[in-house]
């Protein structure tokens, strides 16, 4: 990868990219410490980096309790932005997060639900329950062909989620079935975000959590997942974005100044900022130092 400073294409591929996910495996925090966590990365140098603030709703209010020394006492100005898991009950939880919102206005706001379908009953069921308001993000199975899936998401305005990894190394998908999911998130118009596995940069042998010996598998990039997402959205095949999925050369992927550059293909800066806008819009991490250290080593940062 070639770039002196933060690439104009570049930091319209990482700007509020990630969603920070710290309660959640394998860092699995404290709530202390996961807001203690964000707030210390809101105040950071790349703080443009970092979206929403991921939480069940089950633990909304120790999240109040938890956050409120952070924004108190470190003079936060703006309200924590957060996208919550829902469960089984989500027009019980739609309530909650309506009451959550007006008694935290000011200090905590709920922008975002995320919940699980695996039909399109389910995916109508739950979308049905949940108020126009959020943004409601619905993942679906990567093991089948996504389109009535997706068509059911596009149907209620909502979004798609691709689990793109885990602690085990059958949680995450090959990269055809995420290739044919981004393809048809670009032909039918449905924005997504992705969600574990995706802690570094670029495709690659990494260990599945923090322990010394832990085992490893290939995980994907997330740059790799972006890029094809613009691809996507330019009409790439799914062949194509197989491929850029599947990249490992860093030496391949070039950021020069409002464009990218990854074999033969090219992506102006604009076509970025729009593919984040309305294609492929964040994923959840539950480390945002690891990130921008990767992103750092590969003089990127």
């Amino acid at each position: 990868m070639h770039t002196a400073a933060v690439a104009p294409a570049l930091r319209a591929l990482l700007e509020h990219l990630v969603d920070y996910a710290g309660l959640f495996p394998p860092a699995s925090l404290s709530m202390q410490d996961a807001a203690a966590e964000y707030a210390t990365q809101q105040r950071g140098s790349h703080a443009w980096m970092l979206g929403r603030f991921v939480v069940p709703v089950a633990r909304l209010e120790e999240l109040a309790v938890a956050a409120r020394s952070e924004l108190e006492g470190r003079g936060m100005t703006e309200p924590w932005a957060l996208s919550v898991l829902v469960s089984a009950d989500p027009g019980g939880d739609a309530s909650v997060i309506r009451e959550f919102n007006r008694d935290n206005a000011g200090r905590l706001r709920v922008e975002s639900v995320e919940l699980r379908a695996a039909t399109v009953e389910a995916v109508e069921f739950a979308l049905a329950q949940l108020h126009d308001s959020l943004e409601c993000y619905v993942e679906i199975p990567l093991d089948e062909e996504p389109t009535a899936l997706l068509g059911a998401v596009k149907r209620h305005g909502a979004r798609a989620k691709a689990r793109t990894g885990g602690v085990t190394p059958d949680a995450f998908p090959s990269a055809a079935s995420l290739a044919r999911f981004i393809a048809a998130c670009a032909r039918l118009g449905v924005p997504f975000k992705a969600t574990a596995g995706l802690h570094h940069p670029l495709r690659g042998e990494q260990r599945l959590t923090y322990e010394h010996e832990a085992e490893s598998a290939t995980m994907f990039g997330f740059l790799n997942v972006f890029v094809a997402a613009a691809l996507a959205r330019a009409g790439a095949d799914e062949a194509t974005l197989c491929a850029v999925l599947e990249e490992r050369d860093a030496d391949a992927l070039a950021f020069d100044g409002a464009s990218l550059r990854w074999r033969g293909h090219t992506v102006t800066a604009e076509e970025l900022s729009a593919t984040r806008h309305d294609r492929a819009i964040s994923f959840g991490s539950c480390s945002f130092r690891e990130p921008v250290a990767d992103l750092r080593q590969a003089g990127l940062l």
